[in-house]
């Protein structure tokens, strides 16, 4: 642990940004720092956080899974940065939809879609939430109808808007391409031969004393349907006004503790497993993935192949991406004031963070649980990620 890093987040849990952290500080492939304070489950009970808590990393499944999988299957020529997404899956070309800008979001795919809200949407989920079935294909196939069908938000390659259909996108590729299932495409190619133990996409009722908790029902993504008009606030498990379909309100809003399954609820309607949100894991194995995005360090890929993700490919736009992640050169990117330009990172709705500098080969990893036992709205935890990238560099500075 560092005292002053320890010191200032738990001055953040007792202001009640988040009620757990769990950090890990790495440099040249060694952890330096590595401490867990706070409360990983408030409610139904206390449970104080652990090294070894599991998180739901949320949007941090689009670098470590998505980004993983098609850099692999560019660097063994199975997919070319340039190939049309639309074209492989369904034999037509739609503009923006190249691997290279879905991978960076400049498609101009829109950010968000409520999947399991839509017009046609099937209306029965999986009893074994999280096990491939029928079923689960047959929403698969909806949701990437639904996105082919979606209006622009942008001009392709024009400006980058960061987005969840992108990468549900290239989630389906992944698995069209290969054959096998996201999850048994990522155990194989990384949990199996990294020998990690608790990271997966996990399933309903796994809860136990080793998750973080999240959001009580899913306050926050039902207010957003309300207020892009999906739901109405008086029936807010029901479709929107004007379609004939009755939804199961089982699986458009959850009103029980979200605890050990999938807080994002297109990755849930998915039965876990997408290309956007699903995976669950603890800091030290973040940080064993995260090492395969250094040329040094990496056991998996090609070192050339890592350069994917310190190369700006969106040069002059309103933020500069690399392959799956967002540069540290982008104004007011959450690295911090003394992260190396070329550091990349992702962060997660339910307050998780990685960032990577490929300058110093030092690895930065926050993980919280900001939704959990919190009102709307939740806590935006920005600062706080620049702070503790800011201390935890002053911190290997004046450690070496």
């Amino acid at each position: 642990m560092n005292q002053q890093i320890s010191s200032f987040l738990q001055l953040r849990i007792d202001a009640d940004d988040f009620p757990s952290a769990v950090y890990l500080v790495a440099e040249k492939g060694e952890i330096v720092f590595h401490d867990a304070l706070g409360y990983a489950v408030i409610e139904p009970e206390r449970i104080p956080a652990r090294l070894d808590t599991i998180y739901d990393l949320a949007s941090l499944t689009k670098p470590l899974v998505t980004g993983f999988l098609l850099a692999k299957m560019i660097e063994s020529g199975t997919v070319l940065m340039d190939d049309n997404v639309a074209k492989i899956l369904r034999g037509r070309d739609r503009a923006g939809m190249q691997v290279v800008k879905m991978a960076n979001h400049i498609s101009g795919l829109r950010n968000w879609l409520p999947f399991y809200l839509l017009d046609g949407a099937p209306q029965s989920h999986p009893d074994d939430y999280g096990v491939a079935c029928e079923e689960n294909e047959r929403i698969k196939q909806f949701i990437w109808e639904q996105i082919l069908a979606s209006e622009q938000a942008a001009e392709p390659g024009s400006k980058v808007i960061y987005s969840d259909l992108s990468f549900l996108s290239l989630g389906i590729l992944i698995e069209e391409m290969s054959g096998f299932g996201l999850a048994d495409q990522f155990l194989v190619q990384v949990v199996d031969r990294l020998g990690l133990q608790f990271t997966s996409f996990w399933g309903a009722g796994a809860h136990n004393l080793r998750f973080a908790a999240s959001e009580k029902g899913n306050q926050y993504e039902q207010q957003v349907c309300i207020e892009q008009g999906y739901v109405s606030e008086e029936s807010p498990v029901a479709i929107a006004p004007g379609s004939d379909m009755a939804r199961n309100p089982q699986f458009a809003f959850r009103n029980r503790m979200i605890w050990g399954e999938v807080h994002d609820g297109n990755a849930y309607f998915m039965g876990g497993v997408a290309g956007h949100a699903g995976l669950f894991s603890t800091a030290e194995e973040v940080f064993k993935i995260a090492k395969q995005f250094l040329p040094k360090y990496t056991q998996l890929l090609k070192p050339e192949t890592c350069d994917l993700f310190r190369t700006n490919f969106t040069k002059g736009m309103n933020e500069d991406r690399s392959f799956a992640f967002q540069l540290a050169s982008t104004k007011d990117s959450t690295a911090g004031t003394k992260m190396s330009p070329e550091s990349f990172g992702h962060l997660g709705f339910t307050g998780t963070s990685l960032w990577i500098d490929p300058v110093k080969e030092r690895i930065f990893i926050l993980l919280t649980n900001r939704t959990h036992n919190h009102p709307l709205p939740f806590f935006n935890i920005n600062s706080v990620r620049r702070h503790f990238h800011d201390l935890a560099i002053d911190a290997l500075d004046e450690k070496t």
